[in-house]
């Protein structure tokens, strides 16, 4: 068995969840904040056997998009300020994942 752990941002999750349930898999949400923007996402928690994995991951790639977001140039909010808007666009989003290995799994 395994378990897969997906970050994914919060404007993806119910689409995936319901991709996920809907093609027979079981998932659980939790509500997660991101290092680099510190904002919202969610992160998914999902117990299948080993011929299920790629059913998942293809899922979650059809699922959750990856998007443009644009950022202040400068290292710091003073250096931002000085710069007067100069901003750099950087792609955020899609699905971080992760497969671990489950040595024990019980449902009671």
């Amino acid at each position: 068995m395994k378990l897969i752990i997906a970050i994914v941002q919060d404007q993806d999750a119910d689409r995936t969840i319901q991709a996920l349930t809907k093609a027979g898999h079981r998932v659980t949400r939790v509500a997660s904040t991101g290092g680099f923007f510190s904002t919202g996402n969610t992160t998914l928690l999902s117990g299948v056997d080993e011929s299920q994995v790629q059913s998942v991951i293809q899922i979650l790639k059809e699922t959750c998009e990856r998007r443009a977001r644009l950022i202040p140039a400068g290292p710091n909010v003073i250096e931002s300020a000085a710069m007067m808007g100069a901003f750099v666009e950087v792609e955020i989003g899609g699905a971080t994942i992760f497969v671990l290995d489950v040595e024990h799994f019980e449902q009671t």
